[in-house]
């Protein structure tokens, strides 16, 4: 018996189908457009049956539109201009003459090996120039890669969605009004580009100037202000030059984020969330739309196209645009590795098959069978590997070294010297004149001021530093700073040492914030140690076999409060140890060690100028099971008991 379908029960099964393909893919931690593509395949009418969008008839049109809008927007409201600043050449060389090389490499590979007609084959290319944010937002999301090379991909993936929606809107003209002037498809480009940037950039600074002088509005009416103004700047922007709008909600975006304006964080919170829903909704409707036939009948040609596409075409335009970028050979090989294509392409090619068909002109179906064959290769090929392809290159955010200190005290310099030994890069911030005074005596590099000044923060590198670590005595003081560098820098590792005490759970609960070293440390207790000399610096690695008793021991000893594990060495990183780290066999733990001696013996060897060394405590060494455990030697193939030793703070 056939089911009855409507539009309402539409719209519950298309939202529930793609809010469980997030979750899933939250779960599993894959790229959610995965499970997008797959829900929306497998409930459309060539599977189960439970979909079918084109009960909507033009209302999917509407749908897109304004999702593509707030996406759009949402992603000029995300990027981060500081990070563009470093990779802005090759974003403009991909968005102008990427574009070029995308267009005249994917017809090719459409014409020679997917046997299309050669008007029809550039109209594929230029449906699938853009590597929309869409996919690539929430796939850097699951796959922390290096600052700089997420960068270029957001920024790319933005700013080329609307270039790569009106270059295929000029090809689909040339093609059913045989208008092949360059001069004139020229102009016709700027106009809508110059259209789109005007509106953007006057909407965006008239919503900045809205939000800044409401002050009667409330924070969730003022969200939804923003989210009828950015509709209304579409709509505009469509009215005045079609094609234009998508410029239009990009520059506001960005726009709007520039004007700093107090509510931003809350905002990007909402519209966040409006985009999840959008993307959800849109990418399973698109999906289930797509017959499964006309795919298949596409044959191996188009296959082979798809490919040249990903891995002859996208190589070659990454390599040419990111030519004096600065970036290495490993961050350009997963630029062009990652190129998923997403909603911009999956929806105006069903727009055009569309068109093409009404004009009676043959082909539309194929096009729009090979656009979401792109879609699916690329999103299932590249989306699924990214993670992997990302650690084979070294190119995770996790292998960022380097590290700023806020606080400038014995045990906060004595990290630092320890970073700095190793060659990465440090920096310590304080609002003390002593005790920057008494870093700088020590060859450390020290700024004197509030770490609250997001321009300090910006001069000590944290935007590319990989690690942030707040360490004054105040630890509510801490907290904050913590979550302000997580919130605006996003490092990949934010420490800081704050209280146990209720009120403190809540925020450090937050997922991006760990507590630094043990959960009960004494900073007071632990920089008078360092002062009057009663701690040596020792450094054990945790071997496979009889792990478990070395492990147990070095805790017990973290409990009686005798010792603080400070960094871990794991494949070659070095890390400040968390208090939720879990130890595994191979790591290399360097801690110090409370050595107390009598104040007499004290100050017949000078202990406040000694030098602190690499060395086992001898109570260690007395229990015989974990003799083994610590070794005086530090965690790094170069350095030498007898030759390594740390000059610790003179108290002052």
């Amino acid at each position: 018996m056939e089911i009855p379908f409507n539009i309402t029960l539409l719209t519950i099964a298309t939202v529930a189908c793609g809010i469980g393909a997030q979750v899933l893919a939250a779960y599993l931690k894959v790229p959610a457009i995965v499970f997008l593509l797959l829900f929306g395949i497998l409930a459309g009418p060539d599977c189960l049956g439970l979909l079918h969008p084109n009960l909507l008839g033009s209302g999917l049109e509407v749908m897109v539109s304004l999702s593509v809008a707030l996406i759009l927007f949402e992603g000029g409201l995300n990027l981060e201009l500081r990070d563009l600043g470093r990779v802005s050449g090759s974003i403009r060389n991909l968005v102008t003459l990427g574009t070029l090389i995308t267009l005249i490499g994917g017809g090719m590979a459409a014409h020679w090996l997917g046997e299309f007609p050669w008007p029809i084959a550039f109209l594929y290319a230029s449906l699938v120039v853009v590597t929309g944010p869409t996919v690539i937002g929430p796939l850097l999301k699951q796959v922390s890669v290096d600052k700089q090379v997420a960068a270029l991909l957001e920024g790319e993936g933005v700013l080329i969605d609307p270039v790569g929606a009106i270059l295929a809107v000029l090809v689909l003209n040339i093609i059913l009004n045989g208008n092949a002037d360059w001069l004139i498809l020229f102009r016709d480009l700027m106009v809508r580009l110059g259209v789109g940037t005007a509106i953007g950039v006057a909407g965006g600074w008239l919503l900045g100037f809205i939000l800044k002088r409401s002050q009667f509005l409330s924070e969730d009416l003022k969200n939804l202000v923003v989210l009828a103004g950015l509709w209304g700047l579409f709509g505009l922007a469509e009215e005045i030059r079609s094609e234009s709008g998508l410029m239009a909600t990009v520059l506001s975006g960005m726009v709007l984020r520039a004007a700093s304006v107090p509510e931003e964080r809350l905002l990007r919170r909402f519209k966040g969330q409006l985009t999840v829903l959008a993307i959800s909704v849109v990418f399973v409707l698109l999906a289930a739309d797509l017959s499964l036939a006309s795919v298949v009948a596409l044959g191996w040609g188009s296959l082979f196209a798809v490919l040249a596409l990903m891995w002859i075409v996208r190589p070659i335009n990454i390599w040419v645009c990111t030519l004096n970028s600065g970036l290495n050979w490993r961050q350009k090989l997963f630029a062009c590795w990652v190129a998923p294509r997403g909603i911009i392409s999956a929806s105006i090619a069903s727009l055009f098959a569309v068109l093409l068909t009404q004009r009676g002109i043959t082909g539309g179906d194929s096009i729009k069978a090979l656009v979401f064959l792109t879609i699916i290769l690329t999103v299932f090929l590249q989306g699924l590997t990214a993670g992997w392809m990302a650690q084979l290159l070294g190119v995770t955010s996790k292998s960022a070294t380097g590290a700023v200190i806020v606080g400038s005290n014995p045990l906060s310099r004595l990290i630092a010297r320890l970073f700095q030994e190793r060659g990465e890069s440090v920096a310590i911030i304080d609002t003390n004149p002593e005790a920057c005074e008494q870093a700088e005596r020590e060859g450390l590099r020290v700024f004197l001021s509030s770490a609250l000044d997001h321009s300090v923060l910006e001069a000590a590198g944290l935007a590319s530093m990989g690690t942030f670590l707040a360490l004054t005595n105040n630890g509510e003081v801490n907290l904050v700073l913590a979550q302000r560098a997580a919130e605006e820098f996003k490092p990949p590792r934010v420490l800081a040492l704050f209280p146990q005490e209720p009120q403190a759970n809540a925020p450090a609960n937050n997922s991006k914030i760990d507590r630094a070293f043990i959960a009960d440390l004494s900073l007071k207790d632990w920089n008078e140690y360092l002062s009057d000399g009663e701690v040596k610096l020792g450094v054990t690695q945790l071997k496979s076999l009889g792990f478990e008793f070395q492990a147990a021991h070095l805790q017990a000893l973290i409990r009686a409060g005798e010792l603080v594990p400070l960094l871990l060495e794991r494949q070659g990183y070095l890390q400040v140890m968390s208090a939720t780290q879990t130890w595994q066999g191979g790591d290399r733990i360097i801690y110090l060690l409370h050595d107390p001696k009598p104040k007499l013996l004290k100050r017949l060897s000078g202990a406040s100028q000694s030098r602190l060394t690499l060395e086992t405590h001898p109570a260690v060494e007395e229990v015989p099971i974990v003799a083994p455990v610590l070794e005086p030697v530090l965690a790094s193939d170069k350095i030498d008991e007898e030759e390594k030793v740390l000059q610790p703070p003179v108290s002052r």
